[in-house]
């Protein structure tokens, strides 16, 4: 059985949150000073922080476009959605078929105020609030059940986000994968990706300083090998698992990240015929 997670429903100001942060290396207006002098800390460290985080609102969309386009997928649930930003799963899906359907999940209540605000016109997507280690509440709701078919392919994406929780056998990044895929149709895809270093001092210094910054929610950084370990039971699409400014750039010229301290590591498995 799953432990209860609760999620606050008030905004903390002073508490930098993983997804507020994300927001103002991405050049949004919705996050708070606490936010911001978090990243100048990170930034001393790690300085690629900002560039890794466009590349992997670019490997986002790009991984969006691919599954509609080339996979026929028609409907995404995304965990850990963060807020809401230009060129959003919705957007990206919907430009491409219009009875494409979203479900965005997080736990900041944030996030919940900000993407109603700007759902609140389009039938077709929802956004809720839960934690994303929370199957059987995602699965279950309401809105889910409205939009998401699971007796087809649905993509599932855990996009730069399985850093923020901690391993754990019932509840951590593999479990989460183990519970999630037995409930997919054979041809959904999950894509999943999450901050890595082989360096020992950058996993031990930004594990850290984010438990500490963000009081507890905060899981790790890891390694690729970890990673991997996710997909074991799934197919990996080309090119397997990259770094992810090279999953399929949309060019030779795209953007890439310029050090590797740490780089955003992952990329998609579809789920096998049982």
């Amino acid at each position: 059985m799953q432990p209860d997670k609760q999620v606050s429903t008030k905004i903390d100001a002073a508490v930098p949150t993983a997804a507020r942060m994300y927001d103002h290396y991405l050049g949004g207006k919705d996050n708070y000073a606490s936010d911001r002098a978090a990243c100048e800390e990170l930034d001393k460290v790690v300085p690629s922080t900002r560039a890794l985080a466009v590349n992997n609102r670019r490997f986002l969309q790009r991984v969006v476009a691919t599954l509609t386009t080339d996979y026929g997928i028609r409907q995404f649930l995304d965990h850990g959605s963060g807020l809401p930003t230009q060129n959003n799963v919705h957007q990206v899906a919907q430009r491409i078929d219009p009875a494409s359907r979203v479900v965005y999940v997080d736990s900041d209540p944030m996030v919940l105020v900000h993407g109603r605000a700007l759902l609140d016109q389009n039938e077709r997507t929802a956004v809720i609030q839960a934690d994303l280690r929370d199957t059987e509440t995602i699965l279950s709701h309401s809105d889910t059940k409205r939009l998401i078919d699971f007796s087809q392919p649905v993509a599932l994406l855990f996009n730069s986000v399985f850093h923020c929780i901690p391993d754990s056998d019932t509840d951590g990044p593999q479990a989460v994968v183990r519970r999630v895929s037995e409930r997919l149709a054979p041809g959904s895809c999950m894509v999943m990706c999450q901050l890595v270093s082989e360096d020992p001092e950058v996993r031990d210094f930004v594990t850290d300083f984010m438990d500490k910054a963000t009081q507890g929610h905060w899981g790790r950084v890891r390694q690729e090998k970890d990673v991997a370990e996710w997909f074991e039971d799934l197919d990996i699409l080309d090119p397997g698992l990259v770094e992810v400014s090279t999953w399929r750039p949309d060019s030779e010229v795209a953007p890439r990240q310029a050090t590797q301290e740490w780089i955003e590591f992952g990329g998609v498995g579809r789920v096998r015929q049982r």
